[in-house]
């Protein structure tokens, strides 16, 4: 198993399998359309240093989400905001904030880009990466303890949309156990990632395909 893994990485064969993927949903009727869905999840790691090594895992690092502090890396994604697939995947440590990542998670075709305040501010790149779309991220609604309900509506429907997100990344956690690193080193577990997600598109649109097949 080790010995394969290897292979995989050696040869990027979770990126030609992605590919691969992705082409075989567009033939069968599942094609990217022009609305994205930005995010990104914690995949923790373990933050003990009793191991061989005595020590955490350099190229993983902590970051602190609400209250709590945790240890590990950070998952990025552009999902298509119709079918739900993962159209982009990206792989950093948990300290990297999210919005750096977005011009990794377009496609360049968008017409709409949804995300939540973590890329506020980001007009001016999504314009640059993305020259159609139109800036559907949530806006901060408070400010010096006065809410603006007008912009607290606009959030609520935008988040109708966003919270899309979450099915695919919770196949990708709940369902093939990604909710937690398997190696060390951020080259490995973004390589397992890729396939996770490839995996995910597939596991989501499996009835679509089956129906494809019984045709």
């Amino acid at each position: 198993m080790c010995r394969f893994r290897h292979l995989l990485e050696e040869h990027d064969l979770g990126g030609r399998c992605s590919t691969r993927c992705g082409g075989t949903l567009a033939a069968k009727g599942l094609k990217v359309a022009t609305g994205t869905i930005v995010d990104a999840t914690i995949i923790n790691a373990p933050s003990s240093t009793k191991n061989a090594d005595k020590a955490r895992d350099p190229e993983m690092h902590q970051t602190k989400k609400g209250n709590q502090w945790y240890f590990g890396m950070k998952a990025h994604f552009g999902i298509d905001s119709r079918s739900k697939l993962i159209h982009a995947v990206q792989a950093t440590p948990a300290n990297i904030a999210d919005s750096t990542m977005l011009p990794d998670l377009l496609h360049g075709n968008e017409t709409r880009v949804w995300g939540d305040q973590a890329y506020r501010g980001q007009r001016a790149v999504i314009r640059q990466h993305a020259p159609r779309a139109k800036d559907f991220v949530n806006r901060r609604y408070r400010h010096c303890g006065v809410v603006d309900e007008v912009e607290r509506a606009k959030n609520r429907t935008k988040s109708k949309v966003r919270a899309k997100v979450e099915h695919p990344i919770g196949i990708i956690k709940r369902v093939f156990g990604f909710a937690k690193v398997r190696y060390r080193g951020l080259k490995k577990n973004a390589h397992r990632l890729l396939v996770t997600c490839a995996l995910a598109n597939l596991f989501m649109t499996r009835r679509h395909l089956l129906r494809c097949d019984a045709a």
